[in-house]
């Protein structure tokens, strides 16, 4: 008997389909420890994968912050005569050098070995020679003044040839105005300024005694040759405000500076072809003034004090709209630093400064960014010059000359310059301006992220301001009031509208929207004032109706009713405008606030954005918003109208606690999306970077500017790596929003799993 338990069992000796069992079993485990593992191994590349865009990103825009760095050639001795040296210069490509001594040697050499070149002499008229100024620098053309108060204009040029797939590059001296020095002043001249453009050569110089001489030259050009032949326009001569000795002109003969460097005081004057100079202003510069340069463009003044300030200044409008001269920015030295010479680069706003200890400190002015901080040896810097290119930088101590190939491809870019105030040169005043081109060859780059990040959020703001109140309404409505076969049709037309591809809603929103609210605005905001009281106030007035009226109509079914309300709505809210609009806003509503308000209206602008990319946005916050609550538990909600509680109270005391983290997760879902919208902020805005919360202006957006501009931007440029940052703060926006949406909803979880 004993035995007979053991036969019925089997062979195995375990019960019948015990065995199928446990095989059922160990299949099931395995296929869920598979799928733990995809999922696990899923979301590990999905935060690999953003890790990677990270980096990426990153890796673009680190170089914006690099700094200058330098590589020395060979240091040599400048070749040529004993003479001092007066200028020094490079061409373009940095391989042959420039250097004009007081005994009027010009010299060639080369910059990689030192060795001399080629070398010409300076008219015997001109000797000695005094000093060496630049007329335009950017065309290579200089003007040696003599120590009798005579100046030479000669121009070096360089011809780029290649022999045997060698390039030669041969330098020559050319003198455009003849090999007669033209005298400027009567004996010494303290400093000589010199413009060159298409009609008129100009001279201003200061003499021995403190005066000021003018000497303007039209332009004759030969019928038989090319040479330009001077006849004498006018000559001045006048005492100034201060005993100067050190004069600057502007390039477009519209400003003169005179300086008196021992008392630190400049006159600022306006240069007018038919009078002497005006006065407009004298300003103390605090300090002794060492050196005194145009920044590139010739519009800002560069002054190095003794004081260890760098101090620039540039004309702005005042108050009552006249010119007038501005301390724009200072840069403060490092203590124990003695300057002693200044260089400027020839396209960019950056300046050097070199010390008598040897030490570089290069700066960008407009960014005020510190690209730079070298020691060159112990020997005083006495003279920079850049290369055109400013590839290269000539540092020379007393007769040795330094050659140092330069890697400062960024120096535009600081923190300060891109999400503060910068006053830009031709600007009144500081402030926030994004402007990557134009087509003048001397613009400055302005590159403020800060118009832009305020766009996207303004954009963002205006479309949920639209969407959230129709989105959550909605979802509310549809999941907890709605008929079930009314929301089977619903849901899935709403959701379908999240289909429709972006790029048809911005040609809608900037083709048809934006025109036809500029030609109905006040029926357009009549529309937004009557519908959100029509929809209650019709809500009212149903309830009030008999029962046996109400009955008429089935439960769950009273969202259609609203159709025809809606739709009458709609038609008044437009039919009662124009009588509006012309009783209250003489016929013209944009006129109207333009005039009264000072409010100016752009037709595409952040009314049309917040409605086109809040019908975007829609979709997406009503699908997850109602799924949250429609998915709270019958028992709750039964629970509570058991106890008494009417729907309402239901409604707000316990559906919506336990479905507030899915309804808080929808609206910051939305928020993602509303801020990376590129395509409709493109079409549907004038994308100008404006810093106006006005609705009725437009914007520019981060996703937009970078859609826009990223086609033109030149690969490696600063342009083109900062679309690469502007993409990365898109990328923090996003991430900061995800972040923030899932520390709520768990709070928000945490706090209502318990009802």
């Amino acid at each position: 008997m004993s035995d007979l338990p053991i036969e019925s069992a089997g062979a195995s000796g375990l019960p019948p389909g015990t065995q199928e069992t446990s095989s059922h079993l160990r299949w099931r485990y395995l296929k869920d420890k598979l799928a733990r593992y995809a999922v696990w191994t899923g979301g590990l590349s999905v935060i690999g994968a953003l890790l990677l865009i990270f980096v990426y990103l990153l890796s673009e825009v680190l170089p914006l912050f690099g700094g200058a760095h330098f590589e020395a050639r060979k240091s040599f001795t400048l070749p040529g005569s004993e003479g001092q040296t007066l200028y020094l210069a490079s061409e373009e490509q940095g391989e042959v050098g420039l250097r004009v001594s007081a005994d009027g040697h010009i010299v060639f050499f080369d910059l990689h070995s030192g060795a001399l070149r080629e070398q010409t002499q300076l008219p015997d008229a001109l000797l000695p020679v005094a000093q060496v100024v630049e007329v335009a620098p950017e065309q290579g053309l200089l003007a040696a003044v003599s120590a009798q108060g005579q100046a030479l204009i000669f121009k070096h040029r360089y011809r780029v040839s290649y022999p045997n797939d060698q390039r030669y590059i041969d330098p020559r001296i050319e003198y455009p105005y003849g090999r007669a020095p033209q005298p400027l002043t009567e004996g010494q001249a303290l400093s000589v300024s010199i413009r060159d453009n298409e009609d008129q050569l100009a001279l201003y110089g200061i003499d021995a005694l403190g005066g000021v001489v003018l000497k303007v030259f039209d332009k004759e050009s030969s019928f038989l040759s090319e040479d330009v032949e001077l006849e004498s326009a006018g000559e001045l001569r006048f005492e100034p405000e201060l005993r100067a000795d050190r004069v600057l002109v502007d390039p477009l003969l519209d400003w003169m500076y005179l300086i008196d460097s021992a008392s630190g005081r400049m006159a600022f004057y306006a240069l007018d072809d038919a009078a002497p100079p005006r006065l407009v202003r004298t300003v103390d510069v605090k300090g002794s003034v060492l050196e005194a340069k145009f920044l590139a463009g010739g519009v800002s003044v560069l002054l190095v004090s003794d004081a260890g300030v760098v101090s620039q200044w540039f004309p702005a409008r005042n108050d009552s709209g006249e010119f007038d001269l501005a301390r724009i920015r200072d840069f403060k030295l490092p203590r124990n630093v003695e300057p002693t010479a200044l260089g400027v680069e020839l396209r960019r706003r950056v300046f050097a400064i070199g010390t008598a200890d040897g030490r570089l400190l290069m700066y960008h002015a407009t960014s005020q960014a510190k690209v730079a901080d070298k020691q060159f040896g112990d020997a005083a810097i006495e003279e920079i010059r850049f290369s055109p290119r400013a590839k290269l930088a000539l540092l020379r101590s007393g007769n040795i000359l330094s050659s140092q190939d330069v890697e400062n491809e960024h120096p535009e870019v600081s923190f300060s310059g891109l999400w503060g105030k910068v006053w830009y040169e031709g600007y009144e005043q500081p402030q926030y301006q994004w402007q990557s081109s134009a087509a003048d060859a001397d613009f400055e780059p302005k590159f403020s992220l800060t118009p832009l990040a305020f766009g996207t959020l303004k954009a963002a703001f205006y479309a949920m301001l639209f969407a959230i109140p129709l989105a959550i309404l909605g979802a509310i409505f549809t999941a907890n009031f709605m008929t079930s076969q009314m929301r089977q049709v619903v849901k899935p037309t709403v959701e379908l509208m999240e289909a429709l591809p972006t790029v048809i809603l911005g040609f809608l929103a900037g083709l048809w929207l934006a025109p036809f609210i500029e030609s109905h605005l006040a029926g357009v905001f009549l529309l937004l004032l009557l519908l959100p009281i029509s929809i209650p106030l019709f809500g009212y007035v149903w309830q009030q109706c008999p029962k046996s009226v109400r009955y008429l109509f089935p439960a769950g079914w009273e969202a259609l009713l609203l159709l025809p309300v809606i739709a009458l709505v709609t038609w008044l809210s437009f039919l009662l405008a124009i009588p509006l609009e012309t009783w209250l806003f003489e016929g013209n509503m944009q006129t109207w606030m333009d005039r009264e308000l000072g409010i100016g209206y752009d037709q595409r602008n952040s009314l049309v954005v917040g409605i086109a990319m809040g019908v975007a946005v829609i979709p997406t916050i009503f699908s997850i918003a109602e799924d949250a609550i429609f998915s709270v538990p019958k028992h709750l909600s039964l629970g509570s109208l058991a106890l008494g509680a009417t729907p309402w109270q239901t409604l707000v005391g316990v559906v919506l606690p336990t479905a507030s983290p899915g309804i808080f997760s929808a609206v910051m879902i939305g928020m993602g999306r509303a801020v990376g919208e590129t395509m409709i902020v493109l079409m549907a805005t004038g994308n100008t970077p404006v810093m106006d919360f006005s609705i009725f202006e437009g914007m520019r957006t981060l996703s937009a500017n970078i859609a826009v501009e990223m086609p033109e931007s030149e690969v490696g440029s600063t342009h083109f790596r900062l679309l690469f940052l502007a993409g990365l703060v898109l990328f923090i926006f996003t991430f900061a929003f995800n972040t923030l949406a899932e520390v709520v909803r768990q709070r928000l979880r945490r706090k209502y799993a318990s009802i």
